[in-house]
């Protein structure tokens, strides 16, 4: 079905509730919508595609802080291969809270979380923070446990690994910079079968590790 064949659909039930006597509001129907299309996962065609290339990306209107907490909440879903856009939307078709992200309902609403698309997620992938889980692969830096220098005797070189465990440090820990009040450690297995814990693996250490592939 396409975008125009849906709304059309859609429409027809609106209009069936309205006789039954149960109207829904105009953020319900646009909420129902959203979810539908997202859910369906519509190809637009080339033209539609090509022109909304040059709308602006709807992330830059968010603030700093606000920006960061989308990302996290996306990237989170995602990794319990869930649709971001599905699970804020039927929070709100239930009138529950969405946490850190309840911001978009309240200041932006429906309108402005149907222009959101992947790409505009995309042009920020970088600034989501890196979670992990055991069992993920990853590769580590030997600047973990050598001093790296580029014009010293050790280069910098990757090697891959397993993550086996993840804990997290209680505050006020010896030796760990004041500005963190906690941490997370992290437990990694080698090819070889050697261990190695990396602690601050989200904080100080976040630089030393890295997904497959990644340059």
């Amino acid at each position: 079905m396409t975008q125009a064949e849906i709304e059309a659909v859609l429409q027809a039930a609106f209009g069936q509730c309205e006789t039954a006597g149960y109207s829904l509001s105009t953020e319900q129907k646009q909420i129902i919508l959203n979810v539908m299309l997202t859910h369906l996962d519509l190809d637009w065609d080339s033209e539609t595609a090509s022109s909304d290339l040059d709308t602006p990306n709807p992330l830059e209107e968010l603030t700093p802080n606000q920006r960061q907490a989308l990302l996290e909440f996306v990237q989170e879903q995602g990794r319990q291969g869930r649709s971001w856009k599905i699970q804020l939307l039927n929070d709100w078709l239930q009138e529950r809270e969405s946490g850190s992200i309840q911001f978009i309902r309240e200041q932006y609403g429906p309108q402005w979380l149907d222009r959101v698309q992947p790409r505009h997620l995309a042009r920020y992938s970088d600034r989501v923070p890196k979670v992990l889980k055991t069992g993920d692969r990853i590769e580590v830096s030997n600047s973990l446990w050598e001093w790296v220098q580029e014009d010293g005797p050790c280069s910098q070189e990757w090697f891959p690994c397993t993550v086996t465990a993840l804990s997290e440090a209680p505050e006020n820990m010896p030796m760990v910079p004041q500005r963190y009040k906690g941490y997370t450690s992290c437990t990694i297995r080698f090819d070889n079968g050697m261990e190695y814990e990396i602690q601050g693996i989200y904080e100080w250490n976040r630089y030393n590790w890295r997904w497959p592939g990644a340059e």
